[in-house]
């Protein structure tokens, strides 16, 4: 289920590039550009979404700049990485089983450079660390995977080559071989058979490990109906469970190498008065950025576990964990400067805010988002405005919130004038720091 590549994102005018890498700013009150991916199929060859909007750094009033929005070059945009250089962005296209490769302006637009087909089906979350982009993909290239007949997803390794030029286009590789493979299973050790549905990537800053969770999803239908499942510790009912993180080393020839007793159980079945189970569904992960703890949502149990890393990176679960959160949390994000941990809650139209002492979080206060926020992310020049992608709101068009985040606090404040438009059904975000203000604070 592969897709050839566009030859109309192939077709990038030089003179426009270099338009962009000549645009001065002197003066500009631009702190950041950020890039909102719209799966509502809208552009041309019905291709998704990227619309481009600056954060204003004295009120966080974020508007499009020039021409925005721009064609995510596929179907059903999903997930969005910025390459390390902050030249580069990787958006993939989900229906396409595609990454494509944009150049960033110092303007803010985005120029198509490459397109780079999947090693499974269905791409859902991808991760940048150094020169290695890390996808996950919802199944594996396997000739019987498809929604009808489902099958485990996977993890791949591209490697990444640093481009020349102003701004550089970097290359991606192809992906790093696993042996025979081109990618790394995520199975069930106790039970392969089962379907391991992943959901979410998570790369520690030092680039060392590399997470995923997910939730089996063969359990979890034998918790609900009763059956007993080869998971099951004790062969009894409603008790195996269904949630996940897998744990991987980062080697530096960009293979994986799995973690002692990996994958990580999360979460634990819960059973209601009334007979009925909740069984856990981890969401979206994240680590804070002294690299020593990683944080799960579970979607279902609407929590989140905190776990110490140790030094080989296995997981170990926090005291005090679960944390609670708001109803369905979909993204979570750790503030890359400040001891603060963000949750955005799907149900609740909402963010959770945290502080994290010693890893424990303390719930600060819940501030109001637009419709089903799913994606969020922190302003990466100052780490002073947070932003969600909210995935339903104003009906036809799709929101981003703004807040403005206090750093001694952790508390949230609406930016100017939010929640602000998008394209209709918002997916991902990701930012890089206005290229003007980046050079003047080094």
């Amino acid at each position: 289920m592969k897709f050839n590549k566009s030859s109309q994102l192939l077709l990038v005018s030089a003179a426009s590039l270099l338009v962009a890498g000549l645009v001065t700013a002197c003066g500009t009150l631009t702190v950041d550009f950020v890039f909102v991916a719209s799966s509502k199929a809208a552009g041309t060859n019905s291709y998704g979404e990227i619309d481009v909007l600056e954060i204003n750094s004295e009120s966080g009033y974020m508007r499009h700049i020039p021409t925005s929005p721009f064609p995510s070059g596929g179907r059903n945009p999903v997930a969005e990485a910025i390459s390390a250089d902050q030249s580069n962005l990787y958006v993939v296209n989900q229906d396409d089983n595609s990454i494509v490769q944009f150049v960033i302006g110092n303007d803010g637009k985005v120029y198509p450079q490459s397109t780079v087909n999947t090693p499974g089906i269905y791409p859902l979350a991808v991760a940048v660390s150094g020169t290695n982009l890390y996808l996950v993909d919802t199944f594996q290239p396997l000739p019987i995977c498809s929604n009808a007949d489902p099958c485990s997803g996977s993890i791949a390794v591209f490697p990444i080559t640093v481009g020349t030029g102003s701004p550089p286009s970097d290359t991606l590789g192809s992906p790093v071989a696993n042996g025979s493979l081109t990618y790394w299973p995520l199975n069930v050790p106790c039970n392969p058979t089962d379907v391991l549905t992943p959901t979410g990537i998570n790369v520690l800053p030092s680039g060392n490990f590399v997470f995923v969770t997910g939730y089996d999803a063969t359990a979890a239908a034998d918790d609900v109906s009763g059956t007993a499942n080869l998971c099951d510790a004790t062969a009894s009912t409603n008790s195996a469970p269904t949630g996940y993180v897998f744990a991987f080393a980062a080697n530096s020839d960009g293979t994986l190498t799995a973690v002692s007793g990996s994958p990580f159980v999360v979460g634990t079945v819960n059973v209601l008065p009334n007979g009925g189970v909740l069984v856990p569904k981890p969401s979206a992960v994240t680590s804070d950025p002294s690299n020593s703890y990683v944080y799960i949502a579970d979607f279902n149990l609407g929590n989140v576990h905190g776990y110490l890393v140790g030094a080989s990176g296995t997981l170990t679960e926090l005291s005090g964990s679960p944390f609670s959160a708001g109803n369905q949390p979909a993204a979570i994000i750790a503030d890359p400067k400040y001891p603060y941990l963000y949750v955005a809650n799907s149900l609740d139209s909402s963010v959770t805010a945290y502080s994290i002492n010693t890893g424990a979080l303390t719930n600060l206060g819940t501030f109001a988002t637009g419709a089903q926020p799913v994606a969020m992310g922190i302003d990466p020049s100052t780490n002073h405005f947070l932003y969600t992608a909210n995935f339903l709101g104003r009906g036809v068009v799709g929101t981003v919130s703004g807040f403005e985040l206090n750093p001694t606090s952790g508390m949230l404040v609406d930016s100017q004038k939010s929640p602000f438009t998008v394209n209709a059904q918002p997916t991902a975000v990701a930012a890089i720091p206005h290229p003007i203000t980046q050079s003047s604070s080094k």
